[in-house]
């Protein structure tokens, strides 16, 4: 049984590739190819553009693959989601596509741009978001650089963004949020209804769930008498609850939790202050829930 694995080629690429090798399976790239070896002799990768991926897990090229909601919801097809996975190329937030105009521009809601020229790549969407507000606009296909159409060009575009940054840059004002986006792992049916290819899907939609979990924080380890377990505890923030071990000697024990690791700071003194002891911080690869 060989599972074929699409990674989205382009700006999600190496934050992909680095997801999978802190799930503990490296993908092996080459700069002449579009195939990718990887440590599981049962799964094999090849690097698409997300914009295509849906279509190629749909008509069963791959058994499935990693690539935006908006890319999914662009192509109108019905695949299997299975794990929605918040990751990005710059955080590990989700992305939104956005409307935005110039900044010195009287526009201030999409009412405002009827019959305007709007440039997007995500023309499907881009046009049910306009239909939904009986708003009528003319949606334009960009190829790229589409920040830099309007006014010339285009009235508005729809653009993705994590910051802002790029936007303010080229002297553009989001007026609203068309989509909200993460990175999805989708299956088609097919290999869905397959069971060894669907318990390797879920097994790979575990391992980076657990890896993306593990990102910004970091395990703790501490030991404390029984006595003052009772203020450590008030101190702690728990994944769900500490797990708490006996030691050797009886009147102590030891705690073992994680944390966010931008707590750390706050939280190691305040434990010493509590009485514990012994404290670690160590750092974590996947968490798995």
């Amino acid at each position: 049984m060989k599972l074929r694995v699409g990674i989205p080629k382009g700006s999600l690429q190496d934050s992909t590739i680095a997801l999978f090798r802190r799930a503990g399976l490296s993908v092996y790239t080459s700069s002449r190819s579009y195939f990718a070896g990887t440590d599981d002799p049962e799964i094999e990768c090849m690097l698409i553009r997300a914009q295509e991926m849906a279509r190629y897990v749909d008509h069963g090229a791959l058994d499935c693959g990693l690539t935006g909601k908006d890319w999914v919801v662009e192509s109108g097809l019905e695949l299997v989601t299975a794990a929605e996975l918040i990751y990005a190329k710059q955080s590990l937030g989700k992305v939104r596509w956005v409307l935005a105009v110039p900044e010195d521009s009287p526009f201030q809601k999409a009412e405002d741009l009827a019959e305007k020229i709007i440039a997007t790549e995500l023309v499907n969407v881009t046009k049910n978001y306009f239909a939904a507000r009986n708003v009528p606009v003319k949606v334009e296909f960009s190829w790229g650089a589409t920040e830099i159409k309007p006014p010339t060009l285009a009235d508005a575009i729809v653009e993705i963004t994590e910051t802002g940054s790029s936007l303010r840059a080229n002297r553009l004002r989001i007026i609203e949020t068309v989509m909200e986006s993460s990175t999805q792992l989708i299956a088609n049916k097919t290999a869905w209804a397959d069971g060894q290819k669907r318990r390797k899907i879920e097994n790979l939609a575990l391992m980076l769930c657990g890896a993306i979990y593990a990102q910004g924080r970091v395990g703790l380890m501490l030991n404390v008498r029984k006595a003052d377990l009772a203020g450590v505890l008030a101190v702690l923030p728990a994944l769900q609850k500490p797990t708490i071990s006996t030691l050797s000697d009886n009147e102590w024990v030891a705690v073992n939790t994680i944390i966010e690791e931008t707590t750390a700071w706050r939280i190691m003194p305040q434990l010493k202050a509590a009485k514990a002891e012994g404290i670690v911080e160590y750092p974590l690869n996947k968490v798995v829930l």
